[in-house]
């Protein structure tokens, strides 16, 4: 009976320790930037061929960019200047979490099948925003470079299903 008793007590604390240490609890619980601890280091540093956070007291223009559960983005193509930085009014206009993440489609891909991996990862990063049912927010983001930059929803099964974009730098 104690040991039974002493497992109980056991697996009712793994999930409150895994709350308590950040990082992967919780699922997209979607604040307006997504939730924290998830390190998607590899995937910001590389993503400088796709542009930088933006100064958003220097955006040059806004682009409403509507999220819906038809797992689209509206508009799913763009078209900016090198060096133009603008800032995306990005609304969830359905009724699941989507999210808006800017990257090559190397970098979208495997940051993908590390969500499938472990669906529950949260993370906020400069290059991303992650909404809930009816939330809207924005992303300033900078384009440096001439060529293609893509960005996806990558909650599991999302960009699977055709939840992409393009922009078309140049």
């Amino acid at each position: 009976m104690m040991k039974k008793t002493l497992a109980i007590l056991m697996l009712g604390a793994v999930p409150a320790l895994a709350f308590a240490a950040g990082g992967h609890g919780g699922g997209h619980d979607l604040p307006a930037h997504g939730g924290s601890g998830h390190d998607m280091a590899a995937m910001s540093k590389t993503s400088a061929a796709a542009g930088q956070p933006g100064d958003p007291s220097r955006a040059s223009r806004t682009i409403e960019l509507l999220m819906d559960d038809t797992m689209r983005f509206t508009p799913s193509e763009i078209e900016v200047q090198p060096g133009e930085t603008v800032r995306f009014l990005v609304r969830n206009a359905g009724r699941l979490p989507h999210e808006m993440v800017i990257g090559s489609v190397a970098e979208l891909k495997a940051h993908a099948a590390e969500m499938r991996e472990a669906p529950g990862l949260e993370h906020a990063e400069p290059n991303m925003i992650t909404l809930g049912a009816g939330q809207h927010g924005d992303l300033v983001w900078q384009f440096d470079k001439a060529g293609t930059v893509d960005f996806a929803c990558l909650i599991p099964g999302h960009m699977e299903a055709g939840m992409v974009g393009r922009v078309r730098v140049g």
